[in-house]
This record gives C-alpha cells, sequence and structure tokens, in this order.
C-alpha cells in the first residue's frame, strides 16, 4: 500500500528552521567575515564609502562617496574650506532663467494672502526647524512647492555636515524671503522701483538665503560656543550650494544688494 506523508509545515518547525538558517549564517560569519563585505564591480572591497586598493606601498583609500570623518588611527580627518573664486560667477542664474523654472515647476501666481489660504494642496508650510531659520518675514509668506521645500531641507542639512566636517560649530541658514502673492510684490515696487514685477518667488519655488547672518546652534546651558566669522560660514555655504547647483537641482544669483543667494528650484 502506498504510503501519504503529510507535508504541512507547522509554525513550529517554520521558526526551528528559520532560527537554524540565521544561527548558521551567524557562524559562518564569525569563520569566514570576508564574506560580509561589499565589493565594487572590479571586486574591491568597499568600507564606509571609500574603495581600498592593494597597490605596492600597501592599502591605499580613496573616498568613493561621501566624506571621512576619522583617519584610520582615529583622529578627525582636517578638510579645508575651499570657498568659490568668485561668487558672481559661481551663482550667475539671473531672472530670466530661473523665471522659466519657476514657470515650469511652480503653482500660479497667488493675488493675495486670502487666495494663499485656499492654495495649501499645491503648497507646504516651510517655518523654522532643526536645519533652517525663516526669518521675520515682511513681505512674503512660509510657503514653497514640495520641490522646492525639499531643496531648501537638503541645503541646510547639507551646510550641517559639511560644517562638522570641517570642525565649525553648528549654524543655521536663515531664509529671508520665501513665496511672494501679487499684492507683496506690488508693494515692494512701490518702495523699491528695481523690483521685479514677475518675481519667481510668485510661484512658490524660490527663496532666499542670506549670506552675512547665521542662527547660532548651542545648548544655552552648555559651555561657551567658539565663534565663527560670517565670512567663514559664507565660504562654506558656497561650496554646499556650488554643489547644488551643479547638480542641478538650482539656479542660484548671488545678489549683492540684497546680501542674500537668491535662488529657483530646478
Amino acid at each position: 500500500m502506498r504510503k501519504i506523508f503529510n507535508t504541512k509545515i507547522t509554525k513550529q518547525r517554520y521558526l526551528q528552521g528559520f532560527f537554524a538558517i540565521v544561527i548558521l549564517l551567524a557562524v559562518i560569519r564569525c569563520v569566514f567575515p570576508g564574506v560580509a563585505k561589499p565589493l565594487d564591480g572590479n571586486g574591491t572591497e568597499i568600507v564606509s564609502g571609500a574603495v581600498l586598493d592593494e597597490g605596492k606601498a600597501g592599502i591605499q583609500v580613496s573616498e568613493r562617496v561621501g566624506a571621512r570623518f576619522f583617519n584610520a588611527d582615529g583622529t578627525p580627518v582636517k578638510h579645508r574650506i575651499y570657498s568659490v573664486s568668485s561668487f558672481q560667477k559661481a551663482f550667475p542664474d539671473n531672472n530670466d532663467v530661473q523665471l522659466e523654472a519657476a514657470n515650469s515647476h511652480g503653482v500660479s501666481p497667488v493675488k493675495d494672502r486670502d487666495e494663499a489660504e485656499h492654495r495649501k494642496k499645491d503648497l507646504v508650510y516651510v517655518g523654522s526647524n532643526p536645519y533652517y531659520h525663516v526669518d521675520r518675514l515682511n513681505s512674503s509668506i512660509p510657503y514653497l512647492v514640495p520641490r522646492a521645500a525639499v531643496l531648501l531641507q537638503d541645503i541646510g542639512r547639507a551646510f550641517f555636515d559639511s560644517l562638522q566636517i570641517k570642525g565649525i560649530p553648528l549654524h543655521k541658514i536663515i531664509v529671508t524671503s520665501v513665496l511672494r502673492t501679487r499684492d507683496d510684490v506690488q508693494r515692494l515696487r512701490n518702495r523699491n522701483g528695481n523690483a521685479t514685477e514677475n518675481s519667481c518667488h510668485l510661484y512658490g519655488t524660490t527663496f532666499d538665503i542670506c549670506y552675512n547672518r547665521y542662527k547660532t546652534v548651542e545648548d544655552p546651558d552648555g559651555p561657551e560656543r567658539r565663534r565663527v566669522r560670517n565670512d567663514t560660514l559664507k565660504w562654506v555655504l558656497s561650496e554646499v550650494l556650488r554643489d547644488f547647483r551643479e547638480q542641478d537641482r538650482c539656479y542660484i544669483k548671488y545678489e549683492l544688494k540684497q546680501g542674500c543667494f537668491h535662488m529657483t528650484v530646478n
């Protein structure tokens, strides 16, 4: 007589098999630690964002992505401040260039602040947070399209990272202008004849970050912070913004009179 076997796996048998496999993999990793190390396309070991190449002089470390915080001996890596050769040349994007991007990625211009209250399905609030500080706004309101809000957040985080690897006390960037209504633009033009009527700020794609003021991050009950010159922070910020511009994340204009970087998301 042919016997019929019950092949149903019970919950208990499943758990027993699962834990047995986990234990087996743990033993293999302990005995052969090399199996857990990632390799690049050439079979070279990648460690903490760096590639280890075996050369005649021994093992050399070359950075692949990101920045190293510590040397092999545990001492902090000293990263230099390079800034940019010229602020005007590094950030030359005039209003016509930024306006094209604003029309592509932005909302239709908002008439006044009452209308802005009914446009929140297209806009997100960008109040102060751990990575940037929004100044007191007199001629704009703190709203951006989601694409621009993500850009602002990423810039604030990248600025923190850059300060950290350069050994500079943390400071927040300060946002001085965000979304403007048509009424806001008209009031600005009444005070300043040079103000642009068709401003990129109308579309929720554009914001200004000042380069001569920063918000110090410190513990009010902790030790006094080392003072940092605004010029030093400006140099670091320019490096960060140059990288974002070269990645085609945004267009940037260095505004000399307004003391800000005027930028539009791309």
